[in-house]
């Protein structure tokens, strides 16, 4: 599972979170560090960042699916923008979860987003 969050505590923590919850995690720091480095034949889901400096988490979320890598996400973000969140809850995102965000609720949205990987 990739995490991408431009903040490098909030980044951490949720890595922490999910590997205490049994999730194997690998950080990223930007959509552009995600896309030159990870393996994403490996990846089985992505909580992403939608403001990330450079590419936002819908650029990235967009191009992956272009691409024909069609990942579950999990939308994490501190801005309160219903239309973004209209818009990433119909193009069928996972979840959309405001910062901060209770851990039940990330844990819950992965285990929906692995859940729903593995049926497809």
């Amino acid at each position: 599972m990739a995490v991408i969050d431009d903040d490098p505590s909030l980044l951490r923590s949720v890595e922490r979170l999910l590997n205490a919850n049994g999730f194997l995690t690998e950080g990223y720091s930007s959509a552009e560090a995600f896309l030159s480095q990870a393996q994403t034949s490996l990846v089985r889901c992505i909580v992403l960042d939608i403001h990330l400096g450079g590419m936002s988490g819908i650029e990235l979320w967009h191009r992956l699916k272009h691409i024909g890598i069609p990942l579950p996400v999990i939308f994490i973000t501190a801005v309160d923008d219903e239309t973004l969140e209209r818009e990433a809850l119909n193009a069928g995102c996972i979840g959309y979860l405001h910062k901060p965000f209770p851990a039940e609720s990330l844990v819950a949205a992965v285990n929906r987003a692995l859940q729903r990987s593995t049926l497809d």
